[in-house]
């Protein structure tokens, strides 16, 4: 027997052991092996997926960078350690390896393209920019998308005229390439243009006429008023064919919304109930146990003697807006956004992120965090701000579920300002629950899950006001849209501010509205939503919400 049929039989043994899930043994197996250089990349693969199958995401990153030195100019190879890496939450490390490849390979295009959406994840728009740019220049093919992806990136970063430029290139290049002509209806509905943002779900329809996206926001952009309105039967009719989950999930909560309008409340819920069935799928279990001890973390870390001994003595101002999801975050925003003194931010992810950047694991870690440490993170945060809306005075930063991190906040912001929104429990348990929501919210996909968490947020939230209850101004929705000049009176006041008239008529600003909300603060002020709940009191069985004192 030769070495190369000696190397092929014991590299089979090593397979068959590695298939079996006989790890430990097919490593020492592959490791034992007298490789030829010609066998070398698969050998190094098969480590590699060995690796990850162990949860040893170091090793498979050491063995994937060997892959691209075997093979350095397989581009499969730098995305697939570019994803281990990103996992590992090394972002600048992916980024490096591809570095590396364009020096080799200068005019790779698909390289470029790679690393555009990598520059994009590490919040380096310039980057991102430029590597898509290049992407272009170099003619990668489907340029569309790239020029569908930059549309995508400048909307990020709030340049709404020059991501509608982009989404026009793509356009141009194909007049049907329905990815570009959906970020384009989406920026428009962003912007409130909302005859043009239909047409172009309509254009969608006509090419494809299942395209689930666009056949509900038709549904939320109107208010459905007759049994007869041909997007009842459409709905229904497109639930029947579709066989993709997200689809029919995203087509359920469309068909709940439809139901609603028309006030068959319980032909509402039943559609909102197929569509959570359908959520829960695809988010984590809420584990109610898990939940708690997590809180209960965050109480006992960021208690009133760590934060007032942490605070870096900063002097800025920032603003920030939170509170449970559904409780009028958007309403509030969109209404001081008219204020010539303040910039609408929107839900921004930059204080998550420069969280798990640096405090890793959180909130653990922030028990030895410095106060250096929090200064610089706080410099970022605001020259990142800063980037985001260049010459803007003050901005809000009006992502809900920041209620979690308000101690961290006020150790680095010791002067922030944090608007707290609060609505009728009932009435936000069931917002959620109407809403189709990303992330890992999987308490929204139930009433008793959601009302178990709006529990442990106000006893996060109580705790915050005891630690530091002048930085927190609470604003009630129900109160705000019913006498809104003295709810708003006193916030500005608050902040600091001037009282002025155009907070009332917030909605004729031109502002983007980044939010499931945005058809719905467009409309003015109303009391619709106030007392939604008893329509469906008797769904709300089993789910302790506590009402704030009136029925």
């Amino acid at each position: 027997m030769n070495r190369a049929s000696d190397f092929e039989a014991a590299f089979e043994q090593a397979r068959k052991l590695h298939v079996a899930g006989r790890l430990h043994e097919a490593e020492r197996a592959y490791r034992e092996l007298d490789i030829p250089p010609a066998a070398r990349e698969a050998v190094l693969r098969a480590l590699a997926e060995l690796y990850l199958q162990s949860g040893r995401s170091d090793d498979a990153v050491a063995v994937l960078v060997a892959l691209t030195d075997v093979v350095p100019d397989r581009l499969f190879y730098y995305g697939w350690l570019a994803d281990v890496l990103e996992g590992l939450g090394r972002l600048d490390a992916a980024i490096e390896h591809y570095r590396r490849l364009l020096e080799r390979r200068p005019r790779f295009a698909d390289a470029y393209f790679n690393v555009a959406l990598l520059y994009k994840k590490n919040r380096d728009y310039p980057g991102a920019v430029a590597a898509y740019e290049e992407a272009a220049r170099l003619g990668i093919g489907n340029v569309q998308e790239v020029w569908s992806n930059l549309g995508v990136l400048y909307s990020e970063i709030r340049d709404p005229h020059t991501a509608a430029a982009m989404y026009e290139r793509a356009l141009d290049v194909d007049p049907h390439y329905v990815p570009a002509l959906c970020n384009y209806a989406g920026l428009l509905e962003e912007a409130g243009t909302r005859d043009r943002a239909l047409e172009l779900y309509r254009r969608i329809l006509d090419l494809e006429p299942g395209h689930a996206a666009a056949l509900s926001r038709l549904v939320y952009a109107n208010r459905v008023t007759s049994r007869r309105d041909p997007l009842i039967d459409r709905l229904q009719r497109e639930l029947g064919r579709a066989r993709d989950a997200a689809a029919r999930e995203e087509l359920s909560f469309a068909l709940g919304k439809a139901l609603d309008d028309l006030g068959d409340y319980d032909g509402a819920f039943a559609a909102y109930r197929a569509a959570n069935e359908l959520g829960r799928q695809r988010m984590p279990a809420y584990d109610r146990q898990a939940a708690e001890q997590a809180f209960a973390r965050l109480i006992d870390i960021y208690n009133a003697g760590w934060i007032d001994a942490a605070a870096t003595g900063s002097d800025a101002m920032p603003v920030f807006i939170c509170g449970m999801f559904r409780s009028g975050s958007t309403l509030v925003e969109q209404i001081l956004g008219a204020h010539p003194d303040l910039t609408a931010g929107g839900e921004l992810d930059l204080l998550p992120w420069l969280i798990g950047r640096r405090l890793a694991p959180y909130p653990e870690r922030i028990a030895g965090a410095s106060r250096e440490e929090l200064r610089q993170l706080g410099d970022e945060y605001l020259a990142r701000l800063h980037d985001l809306f260049p010459g803007a005075g003050r901005v809000t930063d009006k992502r809900p579920d920041n209620f979690l991190h308000l101690g961290l906040i006020k150790a680095v912001f010791p002067r922030a300002r944090m608007i707290y929104t609060t609505r009728d429990p009932r009435d936000t348990c069931l917002s959620i629950y109407f809403q189709q929501l990303g992330g890992n919210l999987g308490y929204s996909t139930d009433l008793g899950d959601s009302a178990h968490y709006h529990g442990l947020h106000d006893r996060l939230m109580s705790h915050w006001k005891a630690c530091f209850g002048g930085n927190i101004h609470a604003v009630d929705y129900d109160e705000l849209v019913r006498a809104p000049e003295p709810v708003l009176r006193s916030l500005l006041d608050f902040l600091g501010l001037e009282w002025d008239e155009r907070c009332l008529a917030f909605q004729q600003t031109d502002s983007l509205v980044k939010t499931a909300s945005v058809w719905q603060v467009r409309e003015g002020l109303h009391a619709r939503s106030s007392g939604r709940w008893k329509h469906y009191a008797r769904y709300f069985e089993g789910a302790v919400v506590r009402p704030r004192g009136r029925d």
